[in-house]
């Protein structure tokens, strides 16, 4: 778990992903449109990937990807980035990480 968490804290945004996870894509592209420019960490192009890929479902991650930390904590995977985004939260925590500044 020590290398998702210090990768999750190296930049205001990261995600962690698979190149050919469409929710993954979907994610990627809701952070985009807010501005933010965050660090994908495509699994299945890593050379660690499996790795990381234990790593995240030791944390609880199931499935594994998306996984998204937001100013250094672990938000969760898709429904808790989209749960935010419906009670309009979402761009407050992004500016809280300073991943935005509108």
């Amino acid at each position: 778990m020590d290398t998702v968490t210090s990768l999750g804290a190296e930049k205001p945004v990261v995600i962690f992903s698979k190149s050919n996870c469409c929710i993954s894509h979907s994610i990627k592209t809701l952070m985009c449109s807010f501005g933010a420019n965050p660090t994908v960490y495509e699994l299945d192009e890593l050379p660690n990937g499996q790795q990381l890929e234990r790593e995240l479902v030791a944390m609880g991650r199931r499935p594994s990807v998306p996984a998204v930390f937001i100013g250094k904590e672990l938000v969760g995977g898709s429904n808790e980035v989209m749960s935010l985004h419906l009670k309009g939260k979402l761009v407050q925590s992004l500016r809280k990480a300073k991943a935005i500044w509108v």
